[in-house]
C-alpha cells in the first residue's frame, strides 16, 4: 500500500547534489532501495548507524514464508509474500533451504470439526503454493505424524504438512549492499545521520548531516530525496528532518528466538502457547531454533534482548508436542523489533504485516519518504515500490528488474564437495562456505590458493575458514568480530565465540590496520554479548560451567569485560581482574536464580 501526496510535481536531477538519493537504514528494505535505485541508474548513498543487518532483519525467525497465518485477515499479504519468495529463490538460489512444517492437532471437544474446516484452509493456502514453488499440503493421521517425527507426543487426532523456505537474512541484507556498491552506490556503515536539512521556504530536501561514530568526524551530502528505511527506528528518522514523529508511526513488537546447538528434528512443529498464540520449533541450517513471541515494545532499540520468562514462554508451548526440548541444549537467544503498521487495540499478533510508503510532501516535505512495516518474505517488492516512486520523481523510464538479476553469488551453481576437495577443507567446511557466497565461494578459493594457510579453520562449530574473515572484512563491509559474526555465523554455535573470537579479533587487527589490542578488546566485547544473550536460556548446571569457562578465556586475553564500561568500574574502584569476571558473575548469578525458581 502506498500513500501519495495530492498532486505534487515531479522535479527531475537537481544540480548541485552528491547523490540523487540518501537511503538512510542497512535493513533489507533499505539496501533493497539501494540496489534497485543504482540498477536504475541513480546515484545512491545509504547510511546504518550500526551495521548491516542489525536490527529485525538478521534477527528474524529466518523464513521467506508466505504467511499461512496472514490467509484470512491479510490474503494480499499472503499473496505478495508467495509472489515474492519465487523471486527471491530465483536471484538468490544458493540462499534458499526448504523447511517442511508439520502441524498437530490434539484430540478436543470440537477437535473433529476444527481439524476438517482446518483443512480447507491448508487448501486455499495451496492455490498460492505455485508462487513460491511450494508443495501442497498434506493431510496425516496420528501414526503418519509420528513415523514422519517420532518425537512429536500427545493425544492426537491428525495433522497436516505444508513447507516454507528458510534464509539466512544477514546474507540476504549483504548481498544487497554488495551489489548495490557493485552498480556504484556508496554504503556508509556506522555512520549515523544527525540532520535531514530541508529548504525554509519549499520544505525540499537540501541535504544530510552525518558522523563517522567511529572516528567522530561529521560530513555533509547534498542530495534531493531521502528515504527512511529504519524500521522500528522510523519516527525518530522522521524528526532528523523536523517532522512530527507520528508522521511515520509504527507499532513496535518484539520478537526472541531460543537457539540450539544441533537438528533436532527434521521437520519445522507447529505448536501453541498457554495463551493460544502459534509458536514453532523449525530446524534452520545446522541448528534449530524456537520462536516467537510478539509484544509492544518500548524500550531502548539498540539494546533488543530476550528475558528467561519469554524463553520459559516458549519452550512450555513445543513441550507440549515435543517434551525433548527440555533435554536439548540451548546455545542462545537473539531477539528482534519488528516495524509493524500503527493501530491502536488489536493485540499484536492481529496487527497486518503490511507495509506503506509515506510521502511526506503531504506535511510539507517534499523528497522525504518512509517505509513502514513490511516482512522479509516480501521486501524486494516493497524496494520495488519505494524506487517506482523514486523513478517517478527523477523522470526515469527504466523499470525494475531486481526479479530478474541475480544477486552476487547466486548466478551460477557450485559443487560444495569439490570445492572442499580443492581447498582441502571439511566437506561441511566448503558446504556452508557455498551456501553463504554462491559462486562468489570461488573468489575465496582464489585466496586459498594463493595464501594456503588461510584454508585453517577459525570457528570450529559452523565451520569458518580463515580466508573467508579477511573476503568478509575486505569486500562485505565488515569491521568487527561482531560483524564478521553477522556475516559468517562465526561464534555463534555451541561454544559461543569461546574457541574463535580471539584469533578472529587478530584477523580483524591485521586486515583492518588495528592495534592488536583492539582486536582482543572486540574478542572480549563480543564474548561478553554472547554470554548475555545465552545465559537466559541456560539451566544452572550449564550456566556454572559456562561462568568458569568465560572467566578463563577473558582471562587469557588480557581485556575487560566492556571498553565501554571501563570508564564507569574505574570510578567505582573496580580493577581489571573484576571486571573481566564480570560476564561470568552474571552467568553464575542466573543459575542461581533459575536453581532457586
Amino acid at each position: 500500500m502506498t500513500i501519495l501526496p495530492p498532486s505534487a510535481p515531479r522535479p527531475a536531477r537537481r544540480a548541485g547534489t552528491d547523490v540523487d538519493v540518501v537511503v538512510i537504514g542497512g535493513g533489507v528494505n533499505g539496501v533493497g532501495v539501494a540496489r534497485d535505485a543504482s540498477q536504475r541508474g541513480l546515484k545512491v548513498a545509504l547510511f546504518e548507524r550500526n551495521d548491516l543487518a542489525f536490527g529485525a532483519s538478521g534477527n528474524s525467525s529466518g523464513m521467506i514464508h508466505g504467511g499461512l497465518r496472514y490467509l484470512t485477515s491479510d490474503p494480499h499479504v499472503t499473496e505478495k509474500s508467495c509472489r515474492d519468495s519465487g523471486h527471491i529463490q530465483a536471484i538468490a538460489p544458493h540462499l534458499l533451504f526448504r523447511i517442511p512444517f508439520l502441524v498437530p492437532f490434539e484430540r478436543s471437544r470440537n477437535a473433529r470439526v476444527l481439524y476438517n474446516l482446518a483443512d480447507g484452509f491448508f487448501e486455499a493456502y495451496d492455490l498460492y503454493q505455485p508462487l513460491k514453488r511450494g508443495k501442497p499440503h498434506a493431510r496425516l493421521s496420528p501414526d503418519e505424524l509420528r513415523r514422519l517425527e517420532p518425537g512429536i507426543h500427545g493425544d492426537l487426532v491428525g495433522g497436516f504438512s505444508f513447507d516454507e523456505w528458510g534464509i539466512d537474512g544477514a546474507r540476504l541484507c549483504v548481498a544487497n549492499a554488495v551489489d548495490a556498491i557493485e552498480r556504484g552506490a556508496k554504503v556508509y556503515v556506522g555512520h549515523t545521520v544527525e540532520r535531514i536539512e530541508r529548504r525554509e521556504d519549499t520544505g525540499e530536501v537540501v541535504a544530510v548531516r552525518y558522523r563517522d561514530l567511529r572516528t567522530g568526524e561529521g560530513g555533509r551530502l547534498r542530495t534531493s530525496a531521502v528515504v527512511n528505511a529504519t524500521g522500528a527506528w522510523s519516527p525518530i528518522t522522521t524528526s532528523l528532518a523536523g517532522l512530527p514523529a507520528s508522521s511515520s508511526r509504527v507499532r513496535p513488537g518484539k520478537g526472541i528466538h531460543v537457539v540450539f546447538d544441533r537438528r533436532l528434528t527434521n521437520y519445522a512443529i507447529m505448536a501453541r502457547t498457554i495463551d493460544g498464540r502459534q509458536i514453532f520449533l523449525e530446524p534452520w541450517e545446522n541448528m534449530s531454533v524456537v520462536g516467537t513471541t510478539d509484544d509492544d515494545f518500548y524500550g531502548d532499540l539498540d539494546q533488543v534482548r530476550a528475558t528467561s520468562e519469554e524463553v520459559r514462554y516458549l519452550i512450555q508451548g513445543i513441550a507440549r508436542v515435543f517434551p525433548q526440548i527440555h533435554e536439548a541444549r540451548a546455545i542462545g537467544t537473539f531477539a528482534g523489533v519488528r516495524p509493524t503498521l500503527y493501530a491502536f487495540g488489536p493485540t499484536e499478533d492481529e496487527l497486518s504485516r503490511d507495509h506503506q510508503i509515506v510521502d511526506h510532501a503531504a506535511h510539507g516535505a517534499p523528497g522525504v519518504y518512509s517505509m513502514i512495516g513490511g516482512k522479509l518474505a516480501s521486501f524486494r517488492l516493497f524496494a520495488e515500490e519505494m524506487t517506482d516512486l523514486l523513478a517517478r520523481r527523477f523522470e526515469l523510464g527504466a523499470r525494475c528488474a531486481t526479479h530478474a538479476i541475480a544477486l552476487p553469488g547466486g548466478d551460477r551453481a557450485v559443487d560444495a564437495l569439490a570445492l572442499s576437495r580443492r581447498l582441502e577443507i571439511d566437506a561441511v567446511a566448503g558446504r556452508r562456505l557455498v551456501y553463504r557466497h554462491g559462486s562468489r565461494a570461488l573468489r575465496i578459493e582464489e585466496r586459498v590458493r594463493e595464501r594456503p594457510r588461510e584454508a585453517a579453520t577459525v570457528c570450529p562449530c559452523e565451520p569458518v575458514i580463515e580466508a573467508e574473515v579477511r573476503y568478509v572484512l575486505r569486500h562485505e563491509l565488515a569491521r568487527s568480530v561482531a560483524d564478521v559474526a553477522r556475516r559468517t555465523r562465526l561464534g555463534l554455535g555451541a561454544c559461543g565465540g569461546m574457541r574463535c573470537a580471539a584469533r578472529c579479533g587478530q584477523i580483524v587487527a591485521q586486515e583492518l590496520s588495528l592495534p592488536p589490542r583492539e582486536g582482543m578488546r572486540q574478542a572480549a566485547e563480543f564474548l561478553g554479548r554472547q554470554a548475555v544473550t545465552r545465559a537466559v536460556a541456560l539451566g544452572p548446571e550449564q550456566a556454572r560451567q559456562e561462568a568458569l569457562a568465560i572467566a578463563s578465556v577473558r582471562s587469557e586475553l588480557g581485556a575487560p569485560a566492556d571498553a565501554d564500561d571501563e570508564p564507569a568500574a574505574a570510578a567505582a574502584g573496580e580493577d581489571v581482574d573484576r571486571r573481566a569476571q564480570r560476564p561470568a558473575r552474571e552467568l553464575a548469578e542466573t543459575a542461581w536464580r533459575d536453581r532457586s525458581s
